[in-house]
């Protein structure tokens, strides 16, 4: 996975590493979890074997995480941290709110599919983390509809309820994630353009149609 360059680090303010070294290693122990917990699940991983993904001492673990909880937690929100940095340039280079969610759902998917693990991760939290998992939801949701508020304030789009409206998009880019991303291979340009016009036109039947 790449560094999450933009968002904050994913561990305690006194763990956070000073040197690129450091940097370089907490890195390597958080890609190495998620491959760890997203094939075994949480239950059944190891700090061993997260250790022998990253191939560093085990005593390097415990430099920056108390736990295995603690990097579960950790993980959690570098996954959050990563999906925003991958997404987020994307959408501010769009034109308009309706081509942002065009490309900030092509940009999901496309991230989806490099890190399928996502899912199982981000599921699990419900039950291991509940608090991390709300918080993965709801942050993603207040940026939505921050975005949407300011664009039916500049006219882009019309006038309604921004904190409905995004979690409704929100769940319609996390199951089209899930299905397209994850469990499908179809292009994902065709299902953001099918999306994309749902959004722009609705379910309503237009006057042209028989």
């Amino acid at each position: 996975m790449p560094e999450t360059k933009n968002s904050p680090a994913p561990v305690a303010p006194s763990k956070v590493p000073k040197t690129e070294r450091g940097r370089r290693t907490l890195r390597a122990l958080l890609n190495a979890a998620a491959e760890e917990f997203g094939e075994k699940g949480f239950h059944d991983a190891a700090i061993s074997q997260i250790t022998a993904r990253a191939g560093v001492a085990t005593g390097s673990f415990y430099v920056y995480f108390d736990s295995k909880e603690a990097i579960f937690q950790a993980l959690v929100r570098d996954l959050s941290g990563q999906v925003k940095d991958f997404v987020a340039p994307r959408i501010a280079a769009a034109p308009d709110q309706l081509a942002a969610e065009r490309a900030g759902q092509l940009a999901y998917l496309e991230f989806v599919r490099q890190h399928k693990e996502i899912y199982r991760i981000i599921d699990e939290s419900e039950f291991v983390d509940p608090a991390a998992y709300r918080e993965h939801y709801t942050q993603s949701a207040t940026r939505i509809a921050a975005r949407l508020q300011a664009a039916a304030e500049r006219g882009e789009i019309s006038d309604g309820n921004a904190e409905v409206r995004a979690w409704a998009l929100m769940g319609m880019n996390v199951f089209l994630g899930l299905r397209f991303g994850v469990w499908g291979d179809e292009a994902p340009e065709d299902v953001v353009a099918e999306a994309s016009r749902l959004l722009s036109e609705g379910l309503a039947r237009r006057e042209n149609e028989a």
